[in-house]
């Protein structure tokens, strides 16, 4: 399934706290983001098209909740990204990063820390 940048704004919402009206999405939008509520309501009717979030009435209302999760939609949009960029393989898109001076101290440390890490799982 793929979830356009725009409604993957309104699935951070959603993420974040559910279930949620069309009015408290827009309520929750990240600051300076001024999209009008038609906007929202179309971006929410798409995801519920792609069963991606789901509706359900209350009173005049309808509440909305994700179907998808968070983990597997970020898998799913890296496994995506590394294999149209990157043939695949996490060690370019590191050096891509590396060599665009993209990293930072701290990166280099994390990713250190994760080789290290599964270097002992590995024994």
């Amino acid at each position: 399934m793929r979830i356009s940048e725009a409604e993957a704004v309104v699935m951070e919402v959603l993420w974040g706290q559910h279930p949620l009206s069309a009015d408290e999405v827009i309520a929750r939008l990240p600051a300076g983001n001024e999209w009008a509520e038609a906007t929202v309501k179309t971006l929410l009717n798409r995801l519920l098209k792609k069963a991606a979030i789901s509706a359900s009435k209350e009173g005049r209302r309808f509440l909305y909740a994700p179907l998808v999760q968070r983990d597997a939609w970020v898998l799913e949009e890296s496994s995506s990204l590394l294999e149209r960029l990157f043939d695949g393989r996490v060690a370019p898109l590191v050096a891509h990063f590396s060599q665009n001076q993209r990293l930072s101290r701290d990166d280099v440390a994390e990713l250190r820390k994760l080789l290290e890490e599964l270097d002992d799982e590995q024994r």
